[in-house]
């Protein structure tokens, strides 16, 4: 603060200004990517309808989640993750494609030790034993997210996922 009341007041706002728009440019670059690779090709995204016959698809208990719900839910997710296709990395990865993937796999992503010797495909069964408590579930593991008790919120968090990061049924049982 003491180098604000030193700028003559004109020039203050605007240096200000630029300061933040540096910090905010820098706050979303997240540091744990090295994704600067072309972007592939994006699908279409899903209308309404179809999202909601997916959902309809989605093994139980996941077929009857309350996406708006899992939305809100996953906003505690969104400053380190992304969920469009081709999204970039962040503190955490981009989750797209996440149900059928083996763990500590994405793409440009840095990973930690436990992640990377981890040896499992990520399932809706064990991403809701992540999500109640990351740390426990995988000790060693970089994730701070303390997790989400909630087992209802679980539930629909997974759907929402499901329905909006490209899963194909398939993809759990290749």
């Amino acid at each position: 603060m003491l180098f604000l009341t030193t700028l003559n007041p004109k020039t203050r706002m605007p240096t200000l200004l630029a300061g933040c728009a540096l910090l905010l440019a820098a706050c979303g670059s997240g540091g744990e990517t090295t994704d600067d690779a072309p972007k592939p090709a994006k699908r279409a995204e899903p209308t309404q309808e179809q999202k909601l016959a997916l959902l309809a698809s989605l093994p139980a208990p996941y077929n009857t989640g309350d996406l708006e719900n899992g939305r809100r839910v996953f906003a505690r997710c969104r400053s380190c993750h992304t969920i469009t296709e081709g999204g970039p990395n962040m503190t955490g990865p981009n989750l797209y494609g996440l149900f059928g993937s083996t763990v500590g796999t994405h793409e440009k992503y840095r990973y930690s030790n436990a992640l990377k010797d981890a040896d499992f495909v990520w399932d809706a069964e064990k991403l809701d034993e992540w999500l109640l408590r990351p740390r426990d579930f995988l000790p060693g593991n970089k994730m701070s997210f303390v997790g989400i008790a909630s087992e209802q919120d679980r539930k629909d968090i997974i759907a929402f996922l499901k329905v909006e990061t490209g899963y194909a049924p398939e993809a759990e049982n290749p």
